[in-house]
């Protein structure tokens, strides 16, 4: 075991590079961040800040001697820098569970090789591979990048066959996953943290609402029956124990009209989805990153309270600095920034997070406080 006072090393600097770093510095470690973005916001709370590109070597290296172990904050790191570190130190999750996981051909294929469910698809890696899924699929459809997409990126609504070779040709005709298009119910998210022993803790599942491909809001408990839940726990278990997985692990999947539970893809990390868990649980999903990093069993997960968790986008700040006055006056409620310098649209900058007894009312609330940002008369929350 790990204990408080080791240095833990981590690639990636963003938001959930930052709340890790926060959570791991206030349980008393040291933190050396590895990041290229010199306003790097997870670096602004380290101990050091190592401003170098993922694959820089002596980099790599001060990870490899001055840490206890590494961990990541996103699934797009080389592979390959992860296997250099792990050959001195602890890499938790393993780099093939990274490289598995920033894949969705790799991802796909896995899923389906541990017998779980995910929607019909088909791998376009040719324009051959256009011809022969064209006479398999039933249109629309989703046409997604294999590699580097997240929040709606990398991909394009394909609705006719003419639709698809155009959009795989706009996409750079790169390796592409084609996805049956499904009428859903909603869509929901496992967040669980699994020890090196293989000690599994869930937390509340959440029901997940996007716009334009982004993730706007979280409600939790999810409004789904408990059957569903049972097994999406289930399913996410079985993917994380057939990984042989160690850290924090979301699974997202889609629930169809007709109630059939469907992997949609996993982040082998903490998750935008999980961000409730700081004002909501018992242990939070940064906590348990280092937990599980550090070699111990994840902490208790009881969820205290309902929750909804809104994203804060760049879109906001459009005419002016939002109305954070407005937020803060309202009781339980919790605000979170990033730390990010410059706003842009789709941009994800913060999210604030409603807690209370009544989940409709969190609802109402967040949908009001969500436009009280924005709005210079905030009157009708007094």
């Amino acid at each position: 075991m790990i204990l408080p006072g080791a240095t833990l090393g981590l690639l990636g600097g963003g938001q959930l590079g930052r709340m890790f770093t926060v959570a791991a510095r206030t349980m008393g470690y040291e933190v050396i961040v590895l990041d290229p973005d010199v306003g790097s916001p997870a670096g602004a709370f380290a101990t050091e800040h190592l401003c170098a590109a993922y694959d820089d070597m002596a980099a790599l290296m001060r990870l490899a001697t001055e840490c206890a172990a590494v961990t990541t904050e996103f699934e797009n790191v080389p592979a390959s820098s992860l296997e250099i570190i792990a050959q001195h130190i602890p890499v938790r999750p393993s780099a093939t569970a990274i490289h598995i996981a920033r894949d969705r051909i790799l991802e796909k294929r896995a899923i389906r090789d541990f017998g779980l469910d995910t929607v019909d698809y088909y791998v376009i890696e040719t324009d051959a591979d256009l011809e022969v899924a064209i006479e398999a699929i039933s249109f629309p459809a989703l046409l997604k990048t294999a590699t580097l997409g997240y929040d709606g990126k990398g991909q394009k609504f394909v609705a006719n066959a003419s639709e698809l070779v155009s959009a795989f040709h706009q996409l750079g005709s790169i390796s592409c996953v084609l996805e049956q298009f499904i009428e859903l119910s909603c869509e929901v998210s496992v967040v669980l943290a699994r020890s090196v022993c293989g000690h599994i803790e869930t937390f509340a599942i959440a029901e997940n609402r996007h716009t334009d491909g982004i993730l706007d809001m979280s409600i939790v408990p999810a409004r789904v029956n408990p059957e569903i839940i049972a097994r999406a726990e289930k399913m996410a278990r079985i993917l994380a124990e057939e990984l042989d997985y160690c850290g924090v692990l979301t699974v997202e999947f889609f629930v169809d009209v007709n109630d059939h539970l469907m992997i949609n893809e996993m982040a082998p990390r903490p998750h935008n989805s999980g961000h409730y868990t700081l004002d909501a649980c018992l242990t939070d999903q940064f906590q348990q990153q280092v937990r599980t990093l550090c070699g111990f069993k994840p902490g208790k997960t009881d969820l205290t309270t309902p929750a909804v968790m809104v994203n804060i986008l760049g879109d906001l700040w459009s005419g002016g600095t939002p109305a954070w006055d407005a937020l803060l006056k309202y009781p339980g409620a919790f605000l979170h920034l990033y730390g990010k310098k410059e706003p842009m649209p789709g941009r994800k900058m913060g999210h604030f997070t409603l807690v209370g007894k009544v989940p409709k009312k969190l609802l109402e609330t967040a949908a009001l406080l969500k436009k009280a940002l924005v709005q210079t008369n905030n009157s009708s929350l007094d």
